[in-house]
């Protein structure tokens, strides 16, 4: 299979082009220059040849949609260059995907979405947030633009271009990081999101689904049983384990 991994200049990234290149083709790419030793395609993610040229031949896309360090500061230009990321170049790139012909896209959303439900809800502190949940995003650019992110692959699983799998994934820990902070109820560990990934794409496709993905530690707010369900994500990392 042909796999193509957006936001290159990742850690998440990278460690999934290790994870699948073992059985896969990987081509990676991002709008700014990255030194891999995969095949890498620099692309600005526009509506023209150049994400044409990029998706053709792609069996499947993984669209980390992370834009790379310094990408936008906290300005109201920088903000409105955040929503222009998750939305425009979401569009341009799953146009140009479903175009090639792409059969399959995994898009990558947050927990972020649910961040004030807990308040907002007064619920305990034994409820699970699950996909039944509606998300209460902010207004805060990183979180919006996720939720928008979200609606743009769900039309286009809707009209039926591309099948497309959201992974709602906790605060992902750093490789080879300790375990979950005490004071992060959605971490998830850098090894258990890799394993989400792979277990998304090994399954059959559905036009849209959305996954929420954390690892299993006390006091983890999500659940993840769906994704266990359907997927055969098990996460193995705990509060006393390795990330």
């Amino acid at each position: 299979m042909n796999i193509l991994i957006t936001s290159a200049a990742s850690a998440l990234a990278q460690d999934l082009a290790r994870a699948f290149s073992t059985d896969h083709s990987v081509h990676l790419t991002d709008v700014v220059d990255v030194a891999l030793p995969w095949p890498f395609t620099r692309c600005a993610l526009g509506h023209d040849a150049a994400t044409a040229d990029l998706v053709a031949g792609v069996d499947a896309l993984i669209h980390l949609a992370e834009p790379p360090p310094d990408y936008a500061s906290e300005t109201e230009e920088s903000a409105n260059r955040l929503l222009d990321f998750h939305t425009r170049c979401t569009y341009n790139l799953l146009l140009a995907a479903s175009e090639a012909g792409v059969a399959r896209c995994v898009y990558t959303s947050s927990l972020s979405l649910f961040a004030n439900i807990f308040d907002e809800v007064g619920c305990g502190e034994d409820w699970a947030v699950d996909e039944r949940w509606r998300p209460r995003p902010s207004t805060e650019p990183p979180v919006l633009a996720r939720h928008l992110g979200e609606f743009v692959c769900r039309e286009f699983a809707r009209e039926g271009r591309i099948a497309v799998t959201c992974l709602r994934l906790g605060n992902v820990g750093q490789p080879g990081g300790r375990a979950a902070p005490p004071d992060d109820p959605t971490w998830l560990a850098h090894t258990d999101a890799v394993h989400a990934f792979e277990r998304a794409l090994a399954a059959p496709a559905e036009p849209w689904a959305i996954y929420h993905v954390q690892s299993a530690f006390p006091g983890a707010r999500f659940s993840s049983a769906r994704a266990r369900d359907a997927l055969g994500f098990a996460p193995d990392r705990s509060s006393g384990g390795e990330a």
